[in-house]
């Protein structure tokens, strides 16, 4: 997978200075891994990741896109905690068939398959797109974008917030969205019956109700204002109904 990044985290501090930041618990990452994101203080998302645990380090895996981008808003939160911060030469594959030796299994849903860090990439051929659709993961620069709260994408779903961890940066939003409101807006799959493109507004009675995210033959990811979006809507020269 040439789009994803390795970050390493080493240090005494690592663990603590992690788990000040992101939104799941970096303890259940001892061995294994976990998803997460870090936010802005105003809970909105900056870039979602795994974290995977290992005997002196935390390796960070992230959307190439945003690991610059990451790596110095880590640099900027470390202060004096006892913390590197470094780009080792791994490299990330996953697929879906049999899993390669050191492989782990993807944490955010059992149809993700695995995941591998070596010296090569061993990724198979599964159509991810598909699989996302099918299964209403979104995707970094996808559905999850700067104006996101990871909540309306699912990220509970996905096991990528643990609520009982402590404080974060945006904890505080994330927690009152989750327990003084209910969402009235968020990532919904559709089925598409015409032609319409990722960046489409989606058009119910004459108003906006949405925009299309990610399109796979028939079916897409969008996301919604969940009211107005019960009935037939329009996106393109395509007619789209929620399907979950």
């Amino acid at each position: 997978m040439t789009d994803r990044t390795v970050i390493a985290l080493t240090g005494t501090d690592r663990i603590a200075f992690l788990q000040g930041l992101i939104t799941n618990d970096v303890a259940r990452a001892d061995a294994s891994i976990i998803y997460a994101a870090l936010l802005t203080p105003q809970g909105k998302f900056i870039a979602d990741f795994f974290v995977l645990g290992q005997p002196d380090r935390l390796l960070i895996d992230v959307a190439t896109t945003h690991a610059a981008n990451l790596a110095g808003r880590l640099a900027m939160y470390r202060l004096r905690a006892d913390v590197q911060i470094a780009q080792p030469p791994l490299v990330v594959s996953r697929g879906t068939g049999p899993a390669p030796a050191g492989a782990i299994a993807d944490p955010r849903h059992p149809a993700m398959g695995w995941r591998a860090y070596g010296d090569t990439d061993v990724s198979d051929a599964t159509d991810w797109t598909a699989l996302r659709v099918a299964h209403l993961i979104p995707e970094t620069g996808m559905e999850l974008t700067p104006d996101t709260y990871v909540l309306e994408t699912g990220f509970e779903a996905l096991h990528g917030i643990d609520f009982k961890k402590g404080c974060y940066v945006g904890q505080e939003i994330i927690a009152r969205m989750k327990h003084k409101t209910a969402l009235k807006k968020g990532l919904a799959r559709v089925a598409i019956n015409g032609t319409a493109a990722p960046g489409d507004t989606i058009m119910a009675d004459e108003k906006a109700v949405g925009t299309l995210h990610t399109v796979c033959g028939d079916q897409g990811l969008a996301y919604l204002r969940f009211d107005r979006a019960s009935g037939p809507m329009q996106a393109g020269d395509a007619t789209l109904t929620r399907l979950t």
